[in-house]
């Protein structure tokens, strides 16, 4: 079963979520385990799960489907959009702001009590089963003043908020993942710290758990820790210089 670590409430409610048949919007930083919870809450509810991670050129044919060529005719395939519904699966739109606007507009029906879902081209109605569940990200942080959820379209679901786990359950997370002692995974904690204190390193994303992970893992490979940070801590977070210098130097000071 998928790992999950909870900070409070937000497995009962989001399980009520479900009960009640309303949409979730998840909300943090990346990398801080909102992937990570979809996951293990569609195998506690015992629910199918199709991902999309959307991006800047996610359309809305992307997720509805299209026809394609089969022998002399056409023939229909569905989108993962049309899928979820069909199957009543758990349907979790990762980053959901950075897709074309024409996405939100297709789920705007899958977010009310109509729960419906209209496929102009094949001139159908799917009306949603009662265990289909419609989940979706964002990360305000990074999207501020980029792509912004619209306020009309946050208003249609119910939010929880998710950020970087408190340095006791970092720690935990980061030693269950890569199976690293606890030494490591204290050091790269303590790390992170730092990094996400340093503002004046003027990063577009700070450190994210995930990435402890990676650097845990390249450790209990045998890569040595000032090597592994780089790779999966310095190299990802910054291309320029002075501050992978400035990276570096705090990565010295713990090992």
């Amino acid at each position: 079963m998928a790992f999950y670590l909870p900070a409070g409430r937000e497995c009962e409610l989001f399980a009520a979520a479900c009960r009640a048949r309303l949409p979730v919007l998840l909300k943090g930083p990346t990398g801080c385990g909102k992937s990570r919870f979809v996951e293990a809450m569609a195998e506690r509810l015992g629910l199918a799960l199709v991902t999309v991670a959307c991006n800047e050129d996610t359309s809305a044919s992307d997720l509805l489907g299209r026809y394609l060529l089969d022998g002399g005719g056409t023939r229909w395939l569905d989108g993962p959009v049309t899928r979820a519904v069909r199957e009543g699966a758990l349907l979790y739109l990762d980053e959901v702001a950075e897709a074309r606007e024409d996405v939100l507009v297709v789920i705007h029906a899958l977010t009310d009590h109509r729960r419906r879902l209209f496929i102009d081209r094949r001139d159908e109605t799917l009306v949603a089963p009662p265990s289909f569940q419609l989940v979706v990200s964002f990360n305000p942080g990074y999207q501020r003043g980029v792509r912004e959820m619209k306020p009309s379209t946050r208003q249609r679901f119910t939010a929880l908020a998710f950020d970087f786990p408190d340095p006791p359950r970092e720690v935990e997370v980061v030693r269950h993942e890569s199976q690293c002692t606890a030494d490591v995974a204290v050091r790269l904690v303590a790390l992170a710290g730092q990094i996400r204190a340093a503002q004046d390193l003027g990063l577009r994303e700070t450190v994210s758990t995930r990435l402890l992970v990676y650097a845990a893992r390249l450790i209990v490979e045998g890569i040595p820790p000032r090597e592994a940070c780089r790779a999966a801590l310095v190299e990802p977070l910054t291309d320029e210089v002075d501050v992978a210098l400035a990276l570096g130097d705090l990565v010295a000071l713990r090992w």
